[in-house]
């Protein structure tokens, strides 16, 4: 077993300096050092501890990358930026003290941190990088602060452990994949700041039971829902115009709302919801879809073979010939006209809360309106309502 003073001599701890040094277990690094390069300490993996100066401003790429035995780090207010992979693949690493100095983390810096339970992003952080936590599958909370704008591809992608996320305001830009394969993600609220939900970023997200879209949202890319099992009842606000390929795939929906604004469903937008029983379309003058859109398993022989969904189809009054008319809705066996007889029963305002209104034009009101007003409740369940 190794222990390493270096001398105050020394500025720089260059590439590669201590690399597969696995016997190193202690190293004492001097108030002279300024950088510490990249893979300085890469495969170190009987390094346990480590203290990082306050000398210290650059951790350069993977320079930690694979210290499995390193438990803990303190990174001091002397760095500004954390290096792409600079602590990827340490999985003994149980904590970590992000300073409020550091405005990026880099891409995978801390990708693969399996032991990590929890990471306090500080409010000087205006960026995640790519797969920064990805693969951090013993996270289960994590604070994103109002200072930061963008979430990198797969930032938190197949962190399993991730129950709940809160994304502030502030975040303008979610990356393809950024919370892909969180199994244990429950619940999400997407602010108002986001304008589109890229490629993936929730796929496979099987717990999520809740996403409320907001209204500052016009596209939905490839399979942002995909697989997600447990989503059994979604709202697309009024601001939507695309809804991309495979966007809702193989997920848990049983009824759907597609506003007016829609103007291009991508193929298997709605593929393999086997347990779909109503498409709720506000859509007034229906264009052409591809035929996989609705399309579910036979199942009578649940070889994969594609039939056309068993839905039922609720249409605006009026357009139901248009509807009939047009691929592949005309697919659909039971198209009804009126939006106010998708409603599915009487439901008591003790049990459940309302989530959103319309009007018999399909546009979301924010307050009751005198006339027939449709509503949308919690558990995904609708009614009509006359306001006098």
């Amino acid at each position: 077993m190794i222990s390493i003073n270096i001398p105050n001599s020394v500025t720089t701890i260059g590439e590669k300096a201590f690399e597969y040094c696995s016997g190193l277990i202690s190293i004492n690094i001097p108030n002279s050092v300024t950088t510490i390069g990249e893979y300085a300490f890469s495969y170190c993996s009987g390094l346990t501890s480590v203290i990082i100066p306050n000398s210290v401003t650059i951790i350069g790429e993977s320079a930690f990358w694979r210290c499995s035995g390193l438990t803990s780090i303190t990174i001091p207010n002397s760095v500004t930026s954390i290096g792409g992979c600079a602590f990827a693949h340490c999985s003994g690493l149980t904590s970590v003290t992000i300073p409020n100095s550091v405005t990026s983390i880099g891409g995978g810096a801390f990708f693969g941190c399996s032991g990590l339970p929890s990471i306090n992003i500080p409010n000087s952080v205006t960026s995640i990088g790519n797969r920064a936590f990805g693969n951090c599958s013993g996270l289960t909370s994590v604070t994103i602060p109002n200072s930061v704008t963008s979430i990198g591809y797969g930032a938190f992608g197949s962190c399993s452990g991730l129950t709940s996320v809160t994304i502030p305001s502030s975040v303008t830009s979610i990356g393809d994949g950024a919370f892909g394969d969180c199994s244990g993600l429950t619940s999400v609220t997407i602010p108002n700041s986001v304008t589109s939900i890229g490629d993936g970023v929730f796929d496979n997200c099987s717990g999520l039971t809740s996403v409320t879209i907001p209204n500052s949202v016009t596209s939905i890319g490839y399979r942002a829902f995909g697989n997600c099992s447990g989503l059994t009842s979604v709202t697309i606000p009024n601001s939507v115009t695309s809804i991309g390929e495979s966007a809702f795939y193989s997920s848990g929906l049983t009824s759907v709302t597609i506003p007016n604004s829609v103007t291009s469903i991508g193929n298997y937008a709605f593929c393999y919801c086997s347990g779909l029983t109503s498409v709720i379309s506000l859509i007034k003058e229906p264009f052409e879809i591809e035929e996989y859109v609705f399309y579910a398993y036979n199942d009578e022989t649940r070889d994969g073979d594609y039939v056309f969904t068993s839905a039922t189809l609720y249409v605006p009054a009026g357009t139901k010939l248009k509807y009939e008319n047009t691929p592949a809705w005309n697919e659909f066996k039971n198209i009804v006209e009126g939006i106010e007889n998708s409603v599915q029963g009487v439901v008591s305002d003790e049990e459940v809360k309302e989530k959103e209104r319309y009007n018999v034009s399909g546009q979301e009101i924010s307050s009751p309106q005198k006339g027939l007003n449709i509503v949308r409740y919690s558990d995904g369940s609708v009614r009509k309502v006359a306001v006098k």
